[in-house]
């Protein structure tokens, strides 16, 4: 598994927008088979600050994420709400065990 923690900064007047469109996505990013987890967190005692956290089953898995149409809808809509350019650390998994990182899925 490859493990993404893409770190955002919204500008104050996006924070509403930039949740609705940033949760849209990651519905539709757990549709694919390649995306095992997408947890979007807000950061407590700054709102404007975000932590995406994608978990993929491979390596080259980002890269199909990046080629899907809701992603490039998604990059599209927010790249005006942002503070600073984005940016991602990539971390591999110790524990759990892989198939305990799963999102349930919904029918």
């Amino acid at each position: 598994m490859l493990i993404v923690h893409v770190f955002v900064h919204v500008k104050p007047e996006s924070v509403e927008d930039f949740i609705e469109a940033t949760i849209e996505n990651a519905r539709n990013s757990l549709e694919e088979p390649g995306v095992v987890r997408f947890d979007v967190i807000q950061q407590e005692d700054d709102p404007t600050k975000f932590v995406l956290v994608e978990i993929y089953r491979t390596p080259e898995d980002p890269a199909r994420h990046k080629e899907t149409a809701h992603y490039a809808a998604w990059r599209d809509r927010v790249a005006s709400m942002m503070a600073e350019p984005r940016r991602s650390v990539k971390y591999r998994d110790l524990y759990p065990e892989a198939g305990r990182w799963e999102t349930p899925r919904t029918a």
